[in-house]
């Protein structure tokens, strides 16, 4: 029996583990197992006809929010193309809610959570001719804390792209917006199997540079991260490494490892949402905003580790006024300050109270809030103007020293980028993401003059664009 493994990812630097996960236990059972791996950018016609050329029996698709309306595109026209094919959906965005399926008779099979052990026992059933139903309520992997990196030397070649790894499921928060809320207790590999693991990328013949943790939390067990941590700072682990941690949870031993890594050997992203005490108690994320903020800080001054927090506008308590205070409190002490905003999952607790708060969302994925009881829809498009402006100046760096200038000459980082999306508006009025890179550097220099010395911000913009950009100076930087 021939079966395929269908993962369509965001991006190109991306890679979908959940597809490699199910691979492993459907080759012991000696079936033709096939991944096709491909992109949101890649042409809808060519990958639907690669799907239609393997004609296999059976199609398995990782089903996100980011992909479910193009992966029901898919499998409707793959069931009209081969319809004694089996289509079987399964991933975070299909395992709550299935009656919104009921109607659409492409899809043959649904499991529900974890796939390692169900998908393959559903196979199985196929193969026979057994009926297993619609809905599959997969159970957990029996093996997880067994399981290598699922990537394989005879893979496609994965040259420039990001590799994925999961040393734990599971999570010691229950946040009512994340899905881990609905996962019971945390199963984690060893030290001693996480380093394996870490040592078989190594052998890997792809010229990748990344490792990142898909741990929810991977600092749970503070002994364990930090004795992961310590050990990676041998040579012969060569990648860089992105974890996914809770700040508050760092103890001095941590922050005495942090010191002695060499400089890109490790990636932290902080998950603080807020800065609202009231607004995480009410979500459930038990954690000291204020503790968290301390520790940011500490590790940015170390200057070896690039340090991503992230802000998730929307949530409950939170109006616009709150959120620019917490904006304020973390601008400039990270690298990254990534500004999201509050989406209403299914099978989430918040999803199910959205009445509660008086939250509009998306009906479609990815269901983003757009209003509630405490912000309007024009205050949440006003931030999103603002998350754009800070993805395309503070997150890429290119204006590292004529934004630090600017910024440090107002009260507030957060009303400097309102202004600015106010200004931009007025003065080009395309989107931050339809504006050259030259202009961008004008729109900078000219909106800064109003806080800034000429000269000194004159000195700072040449010195950006000469260390970013491959070109003469512009007519307004000379």
């Amino acid at each position: 029996m021939k079966i395929v493994l269908f993962a369509l990812n965001g991006s190109y630097v991306h890679t979908n583990p959940a597809v490699r996960c199910l691979r492993e236990p459907l080759l012991s059972f000696s079936y033709d197992v096939k991944i096709i791996e491909k992109n949101l950018r890649d042409r809808r016609e060519s990958v639907l006809h690669e799907l239609y050329i393997q004609r296999a029996d059976v199609y398995g698709f990782s089903v996100y929010i980011w992909n479910l309306c193009e992966m029901l595109s898919f499998a409707r026209d793959l069931k009209t193309l081969l319809p004694s094919a089996k289509i079987v959906f399964g991933g975070p965005e299909v395992s709550f809610d299935t009656e919104r399926f009921d109607d659409m008779d492409f899809i043959d099979h649904i499991v529900c959570g974890e796939g390692e052990n169900s998908f393959s026992l559903l196979c199985n059933d196929i193969f026979a001719g057994t009926n297993r139903g619609r809905i599959i309520n997969a159970s957990k992997s029996e093996n997880f804390e067994l399981e290598g990196i699922h990537y394989d030397r005879d893979d496609i070649c994965l040259d420039g792209v990001m590799l994925y790894y999961e040393s734990s499921r599971g999570c010691p928060y229950n946040c009512t917006y994340c899905l881990s809320s609905c996962i019971d207790g945390i199963r984690y590999k060893s030290v001693d199997k996480t380093l394996a693991d870490l040592l078989a990328f190594e052998q890997l013949p792809w010229n990748f540079s990344t490792v990142k943790f898909v741990d929810r939390t991977f600092n749970f067990d503070k002994k364990r991260a930090n004795a992961i941590w310590r050990a990676l700072a041998d040579t012969k682990y060569t990648k860089t490494y992105h974890f996914e941690i809770c700040a508050s949870l760092l103890d001095e031993e941590s922050f005495e490892i942090f010191a002695s890594l060499p400089k890109g050997k490790i990636q932290l992203e902080v998950g603080l949402q807020s800065t609202n005490k009231k607004t995480l108690d009410e979500v459930a994320r038990h954690i000291s905003p204020d503790k968290v903020i301390e520790n940011v800080k500490r590790i940015s001054k170390l200057g070896n580790i690039h340090v991503h927090v992230d802000l998730i506008a929307g949530l409950p308590h939170e109006s616009y006024e709150r959120f620019a205070r917490s904006f304020d409190a973390l601008y400039g002490n990270c690298d990254m300050l990534q500004l999201g905003f509050l989406k209403l999952l299914h099978g989430t607790k918040l999803r199910l109270d959205a009445d509660k708060y008086g939250y509009k969302y998306l009906c479609e994925p990815p269901y983003t809030v757009l209003s509630s009881n405490d912000i309007s829809y024009d205050e949440m498009y006003r931030l999103s103007e603002i998350a754009a402006l800070l993805s395309r100046y503070y997150e890429s760096g290119h204006f590292r020293h004529m934004l630090g200038y600017a910024v440090s000459q107002v009260e507030s980082s957060f009303y400097f980028y309102e202004k600015f999306a106010e200004y931009i508006k007025e003065k080009d009025g395309r989107p931050i993401t339809q504006i050259g890179q030259s202009d961008a550097y004008r729109l900078l220099f000219e909106y800064s003059l109003e806080y800034c010395q000429r000269e000194a911000l004159l000195e700072r913009a040449r010195e950006d664009y000469l260390s970013s950009e491959n070109r003469r100076l512009p007519p307004f930087l000379k």
